[in-house]
């Protein structure tokens, strides 16, 4: 289960768009917690934008876990950007009761465009030097972002960016090969879409009717192969190669549970039919449901 990243914005909002229990009760993210542990997944993904995620998982206790959280965005009008940024981690360790965490991402990684930009950058990779962070890098929604990124002379140990089978673009954009070549950790997220590739046909708000005809290529493709959403949407990801990490959020133990089963149960070969560069399909902040 190496591959496997345990994503934790389920245990500090109620998010996504197949999500019906809400966030995750703290009794059960113990639970989660344990059982991943146990089967052996070491890794965790969280952010200070998650509510109330990392208070969460320092509740639990997180001792022999790797740690990725995320810095939210700056506000222009922050004069002092190396306070801003200590202040920042140093709260999160304290929420998370750890002296020091794995890695922390950008989520709004353009803003290192800005003025500020060099500073912010500079702040983190101070933290890394004092062996605070391990690795700094960014949370990615395009390849279009590291376009702009790289080309600005910023180089992150590790990127986490979308992949889906409906979303391909970090590997279809040449950028997948780029960062292993030059030895950039890939994590990737939204392996089911906020589990839409998981709902049923039935299921599906109204606002994807647009697309139907993705939908209905994907829903006979499963049926074609005998498949289900859950197993080809996961093992499409850790399937490939150059994919260091895939993160997966789940609402119980029993969901994990389901996840582990399918691990490595098909061989794919997906028609590209299925792959669609429609961001009002492919990236949910823009979805209107």
């Amino acid at each position: 289960m190496s591959k496997i990243i345990l994503g934790t914005v389920q245990f500090g909002l109620d998010y996504g768009v197949a999500n019906n229990i809400g966030q995750v009760d703290k009794k059960e993210v113990k639970k989660i917690l344990t059982f991943a542990e146990q089967n052996g997944i070491n890794t965790l993904d969280t952010a200070i934008a998650y509510g109330d995620s990392e208070r969460c998982l320092g509740h639990a206790g997180i001792e022999g876990w790797n740690v990725i959280t995320k810095l939210p965005e700056i506000s222009v009008n922050n004069l002092d950007v190396d306070f801003w940024v200590n202040n920042h981690i140093n709260n999160s360790l304290i929420r998370l009761k750890v002296l020091s965490v794995s890695g922390v991402l950008l989520h709004r990684p353009l803003q290192l465009l800005e003025s500020y930009g060099a500073q912010l950058w500079g702040a983190l990779e101070k933290l890394k030097d004092k062996g605070i962070i391990k690795k700094i890098g960014f949370s990615v929604y395009s390849p279009d972002d590291l376009d702009k990124l790289w080309k600005s002379g910023f180089i992150p140990d590790i990127v986490q960016a979308p992949y889906n089978i409906f979303d391909q673009r970090i590997k279809s954009s040449g950028w997948l090969e780029k960062l292993n070549y030059n030895k950039v950790e890939v994590h990737t997220r939204s392996v089911f879409l906020q589990g839409l590739l998981l709902m049923p046909a039935e299921n599906r708000p109204k606002y994807f009717t647009k697309w139907q005809h993705i939908f209905d290529n994907w829903d006979l493709w499963l049926e074609n192969n005998n498949i289900s959403g859950l197993n080809a949407a996961l093992n499409f990801a850790l399937s490939e190669n150059l994919i260091h990490k895939t993160i997966v959020g789940v609402e119980s133990p029993s969901q994990l549970g389901e996840v582990i089963s399918v691990i490595k149960k098909c061989n794919l070969d997906v028609p590209r039919t299925l792959s669609s560069s429609d961001d009002m399909l492919i990236n949910p902040s823009l979805w209107s449901i």
